[in-house]
């Protein structure tokens, strides 16, 4: 498994792969993207309870699912780095830790948005909600660590440890609706007797799920990008320091 590993720890091999998928992840973005609200908007038929408030699930749901996502690929990603040193792991995880956050947030506030018609309230300490709101924070905690060092590798290795610890969030918050009396409703898309939603709401639901992946890959391309590109640049900066 090293081997596989390091022969994409060279950054110039891992940034032709990256710019080979780019383009198909920017098409892939667009088209699902409206595809999935179109489906959300005018093919989901209302709720006979919720009404047309049901379609902030079409946003809030797949940000969920975003969100719990990147954090395991940012403690995979760690543990990569950690482990067998891979440089390109380390600045992966560092670049989807931005666009986690922000898939959080949006979680977080379509989640009120929906809970206030519902509950009859923004928020409430419900335990799926409040181990959102500590994943946000894991997020924002996992962004300082990074910029409160000066060399990077102690950031990366402070930062892994960090992201490695909070991973134990993901399972509370997957599996919080059934451990506990929440006001959120249970899962009902990945359960053991299969989806409990119509076809009608799942298609739409699922086609929005791919649409935040593809647009997830596009924008972490980009942001590794420029990790990389930011690495070389403070290489060249010590080296010029230390020849004059």
């Amino acid at each position: 498994m090293a081997i596989d590993l390091h022969k994409y720890a060279n950054p110039k091999r891992f940034l032709a792969i990256t710019s080979a998928i780019y383009p198909w992840s920017v098409w892939l973005t667009v088209i699902l993207l409206l595809g999935g609200l179109y489906l959300s908007l005018f093919v989901a038929p209302p709720d006979y309870q919720q009404g047309d408030t049901v379609r902030i699930m079409f946003v809030h749901v797949p940000a969920a699912w975003m969100a719990l996502m990147i954090y395991t690929l940012m403690a995979v990603s760690s543990a990569v780095g950690l482990i067998w040193k891979h440089p390109v792991a380390d600045l992966t995880a560092k670049a989807a830790a931005p666009i986690g956050a922000c898939f959080t947030f949006l979680a977080l506030v379509t989640g009120s948005l929906w809970g206030q018609p519902m509950w009859g309230t923004f928020w409430v300490w419900d335990a799926r909600l409040t181990s959102m709101l500590i994943l946000l924070f894991l997020y924002l905690g996992y962004m300082a660590i990074w910029e409160s060092f000066d060399d990077p590798a102690k950031a990366a290795k402070a930062a892994a440890i960090l992201a490695l610890v909070g991973v134990i969030n993901i399972p509370i918050i997957r599996f919080s609706v059934d451990w506990w009396n929440t006001l959120h409703q249970p899962a009902s898309v990945a359960t053991m007797d299969g989806p409990k939603i119509h076809t009608t709401i799942l298609i739409p639901l699922l086609v929005m799920g791919l649409a935040y992946t593809a647009f997830f890959v596009m924008v972490l391309i980009i942001r590794v990008k420029a990790e990389i590109l930011k690495r070389r640049l403070r290489v060249l900066q010590i080296a010029e320091l230390r020849e004059s």
